[in-house]
């Protein structure tokens, strides 16, 4: 039996939160599927509405304090994640896009990811596919081919049912994969990493060289 670590980002600010009560859903049938198959979830939830000030610390003065270091800590070990955030003048809430503003771009990399929103009205239901997704594919995760979304109109709605399911089922069998474990294994070095990423662990770069020395404003030889 595998244990699944299975991180949940809820952007939410209200309380109660309807995004959160999306997250919620999602995360209880990926539990569910995931033990119909075998499996174990360790869940971690990240709430961003507790993480408000630290986020915008790292945005102004890239600093990284320590709650906000263990929310990065919780994703870099995650097998899976599910995102949702609520839907502001057409685009995902400033909170929701702030904290992954400040991740390192190589956090996330082949992260199986599940991307839910809610909002006040059905207009807003591109808003995963057209924002959302893009971020992510930024952050080059591998995003469920379902998306989710939630209008006051849809919580009663047995299709929003079916298509958390769908979604659920689809992270659980990424998950089951393995991909994102084995491109770390086989394949990370493949990857353009910025210079520092995560910490420096992940480059190869030779510092001690002619041009390096060059472009830090020193002088070759």
């Amino acid at each position: 039996m595998d244990e699944f670590r299975l991180a949940v980002v809820a952007a939410g600010t209200g309380d109660p939160s309807s995004t959160r009560l999306l997250a919620d859903r999602i995360t209880e049938r990926i539990g569910a599927l995931a033990r119909h198959r075998g499996h174990s979830v360790d869940v971690s939830v990240i709430d961003l509405r507790g993480l408000a000030t630290d986020i915008t610390t790292a945005l102004t003065s890239q600093l990284t304090t320590p709650r906000l270091q263990r929310a990065v800590d919780v994703l870099g070990a995650a097998d899976g994640v599910v995102a949702a955030a609520p839907v502001y003048k057409a685009g995902a809430s400033g909170l929701f896009t702030s904290f992954f503003h400040v991740l390192d771009n190589d956090l996330l990399i082949g992260k199986p990811t599940v991307l839910a929103a809610t909002a006040g009205t059905a207009r807003h239901a591109l808003v995963v596919d057209e924002s959302m997704r893009s971020l992510f594919a930024y952050l080059r995760t591998l995003t469920v081919p379902t998306s989710l979304f939630a209008a006051p109109e849809d919580w009663q709605d047995p299709a929003l049912k079916t298509r958390i399911d769908r979604a659920a089922a689809e992270l659980v069998l990424l998950m089951e994969s393995g991909f994102a474990r084995a491109v770390r294994d086989e394949s990370w070095g493949s990857y353009q990493h910025e210079l520092g990423s995560a910490g420096g662990t992940e480059t190869g770069i030779e510092l001690d060289t002619d041009l390096m020395r060059l472009a830090a404003g020193g002088s070759a030889g």
